[in-house]
């Protein structure tokens, strides 16, 4: 097997390269990320990272203001979020420690 992780670009999950806000107020993938044969993996990996994390929360807030969730519910996955936010915070954390 070989390791996949030293063969990623540099871009790879991050959000503002790789699923960026267009002008309509609409995230989308530029075309050279959709020819790019790591485009799902990567994105995801966007998501999973802070800043994405930090847009699924603005999701979140707007179904609630749209009326979509109940309070509990909003409450309930934007703690499941910010809980998420702090581990990825002490990854990054740790990983700039170890390469001092």
């Amino acid at each position: 097997m070989t390791d996949q992780g030293a063969n990623l670009l540099a871009c790879f999950g991050d959000l503002k390269k790789v699923f960026p806000m267009g002008d309509d107020g609409f995230r989308t993938s530029p075309p050279e990320c959709m020819r790019c044969p790591l485009v799902k993996p990567c994105i995801q990996a966007a998501m999973r990272g802070v800043e994405g994390l930090k847009e699924e929360e603005k999701r979140i807030d707007r179904a609630y203001e749209c009326g979509l969730i109940g309070t509990l519910e909003r409450w309930s996955k934007k703690k499941l979020i910010r809980q998420k936010i702090k581990e990825q915070s002490k990854k990054q954390g740790m990983k700039g420690q170890s390469s001092r």
